[in-house]
């Protein structure tokens, strides 16, 4: 630490101060906080997990208790409400923190408790966003991006205020965690980070008209049964600047959604089929990572995970192990799906385009096809309007 102005040695100008503990403010200190935290709670007999390294466990006997952690924020669960007091009871005893009791805000996402479950929105958030920009008049649209539209590279005017278009696209993507409609429609305005054009800031202004109208809404998860199933969809050669396909996928627990993506793929793809399998053989690793992060929580999977496609030829070679010159560059993503089929790990099936969820993750659509897959991403709006803190 550099000296404080007022108390600075006349002798020793360039000398710094050496602290013998972290002082709140500093850079270093949220980095030095959380350090000793992680170091503290194995002495609880919490486990750090291979899938996440901020959630820890500890399993004691039946008792389950779960503690995320974001730096200086901690959400604590469990099924044992001893266990949960006897927890916090010891952290605090060796930290200054405070209980602020059931969730109801965390990061900027509204946790709203209910009998049958939780639900999630980001609502005050967006109408922190929409204050910023200047709309919260403004009229809303249906939906965040025309149908079947492409941003383009150099599509008119570049913008005047590049600054403002990548605040904008940053904080669209922070919503992304509890607003799975809009994900396809910011994944393609954050391709045109370094160089935004008036046309794509108008996309930006559109996603913002969309989410006036719809700032209640919200991520519904409900009890029920713990089966993984998982649709993945691509829009081979989507993307008209460089021919690249997008991926998505969206994963359930029961019929709840809890992990979805909307991503271009990292090479260009010469027919649907391979773009089709790379798509089969990425969602098929997120199930992997699920699958290991339930087992670590010690969630039982009652049947092993469903992969629901609509492509019959993709489908075909997870069963067929003949492989010929055509789909040569693609054996390790075969393999690698055909061994989880083979071992009774991974059940692919059949789904009409219709049926499709992840559609919604890799094109614009209409109004109406819209609204049907965001009822079928479990998307609702909660009556009453709930504020949170900051």
């Amino acid at each position: 630490m550099s000296q404080p102005p007022g108390f600075i040695d006349s002798h020793y100008p360039d000398y710094v101060c050496q602290l013998h503990k972290s002082l709140y403010g500093l850079k270093q200190a949220p980095r030095a906080w959380n350090e000793k935290f992680i170091t503290f709670l194995p002495s609880l007999g919490f486990i750090s997990t291979y899938a996440d390294s901020s959630l820890f466990v500890q399993h004691t006997g039946s008792s389950i208790v779960v503690l995320l952690l974001y730096v200086d924020d901690i959400i604590l669960t469990g099924n044992s409400s001893l266990a949960i007091i006897a927890v916090i009871d010891a952290l605090t005893k060796e930290f200054d923190l405070k209980d602020l009791g059931q969730l109801h805000y965390f990061l900027g996402i509204q946790v709203i408790q209910q009998s049958n479950g939780l639900f999630l929105s980001q609502a005050k958030y967006i109408k922190d966003l929409l204050a910023k920009t200047d709309m919260e008049d403004s009229k809303p649209c249906a939906t965040p991006c025309l149908p079947y539209n492409r941003l383009v590279l150099d599509d008119g005017k570049p913008y005047n205020n590049p600054g403002l278009y990548r605040s904008l696209v940053g904080a669209l993507q922070y919503l992304t965690f509890t607003r799975p409609d809009i994900a396809f429609a910011v994944h393609q305005v954050c391709q045109f980070m370094q160089n935004p054009m008036e046309s794509h800031f108008t996309v930006v202004k559109r996603i913002l008209r969309y989410l006036k109208g719809s700032v209640h809404l919200g991520v519904q998860y409900v009890k029920g049964d713990l089966d993984v199933r998982a649709y993945s969809d691509t829009d081979w050669a989507g993307d008209p600047n460089d021919r690249r396909s997008t991926t998505g996928f969206v994963v359930f627990l029961g019929s709840n959604p809890i992990s979805w993506s909307s991503k271009k793929q990292q090479t260009i793809s010469r027919s649907s089929t391979e773009v089709e399998y790379r798509a089969l053989s990425s969602t098929a690793a997120e199930l992997d990572w699920i699958k290991q992060l339930l087992s670590f929580l010690h969630v039982p999977i009652p049947y092993q995970p469903m992969f629901y496609y609509d492509n019959m030829s993709t489908i075909a070679l997870t069963c067929n192990l003949v492989l010929h010159q055509r789909t040569k560059h693609i054996e390790v993503d075969i393999h690698f799906v055909q061994e989880r089929v083979n071992k009774k790990l991974l059940t692919v099936q059949f789904v009409l385009s219709a049926d499709q969820y992840a559609d919604i993750l890799t094109k614009g659509l209409s109004a109406p096809l819209y609204q049907t897959h965001c009822h079928n991403l479990s998307l609702a709006v909660f009556a009453t309007e709930f504020e949170g803190g900051c």
